[in-house]
């Protein structure tokens, strides 16, 4: 039985290396997924993968149906999920190219269908959620990035907006004073829903930009996430080539 989940933001629509084996559509209670799940072979391993906005990147991240992703994961076996995102960077140490393992969570989104227990409840349920990411999977991919000698930042708080815009400066210093070192767009209601089904869950993040009014605090260019895109996700990639026979 396949163990674990990979979940790829944007820029990451396929894995290289994944010797596919067989696509599978699942019907969910809560709608269709991003798309098929895709099992196959990644460095020896089994493994699920899943990309997050379609295999087009054509699902905006409000959009994204995130309760039918984690269901049809959890539902063919899988015990573990590393998703990875790009994000933009708030901390002074998050500057683009980066890798980074966040270790906590701010919810800034709203309207996503967020929990699994709101129908046909016997008692009402609560989670624990003090700690939103799986310590021994941000151990893993901390350790996978010493040992690949992979640029990261290991540790900071991921802030979770609503999107598809990028956020104003004001907006971005709210963030910083609540603490936030990173900013995207679709850590939140994942992290959680995937809390609720038992799911061993960490997020590696991948700096592709300066947050509004940080850097050089010019306009963010949509060409320059590209490239800082394309770089992040090869980082990505030589990570799971590390970590894979740990797993």
């Amino acid at each position: 039985m396949t163990e674990l989940a990979i979940i790829g933001g944007t820029g990451l629509t396929s894995l290289k290396g994944l010797e596919i084996t067989r696509r599978e559509v699942v019907h969910t209670p809560y709608g269709e997924t991003s798309g098929p799940l895709t099992h196959g072979i990644l460095y020896g391993k089994e493994v699920v993968f899943l990309a997050r906005h379609g295999y087009g990147h054509t699902i905006p991240p409000h959009k994204i149906n995130y309760r039918a992703n984690i269901w049809s994961l959890q539902r063919t076996g899988v015990k573990k999920v590393i998703a990875v995102a790009a994000v933009g960077g708030i901390r002074d140490d998050m500057s683009p190219g980066r890798l980074a393992i966040p270790d906590q969570i701010i919810d800034y989104t709203w309207s996503r269908k967020n929990t699994f227990f709101e129908d046909g409840l016997v008692q009402v349920t609560h989670v624990d959620f003090t700690n939103p990411y799986d310590e021994e999977l941000r151990q893993l991919l901390i350790q996978g990035c010493r040992s690949a000698h992979l640029d990261a930042c290991e540790d900071g708080t991921y802030g979770a907006t609503q999107g598809p815009r990028l956020e104003t400066t004001a907006e971005i210093n709210r963030m910083e004073r609540d603490g936030c070192a990173m900013v995207g767009m679709t850590g939140m209601p994942e992290a959680a829903l995937a809390r609720e089904l038992d799911l061993h869950y960490a997020t590696c993040a991948v700096l592709v930009n300066w947050a509004a009014g940080r850097g050089d605090g010019g306009i963010i260019k949509m060409e320059d996430i590209q490239a800082s895109i394309k770089t992040g996700m090869d980082k990505v990639r030589t990570l799971l080539e590390h970590i894979m026979p740990q797993v």
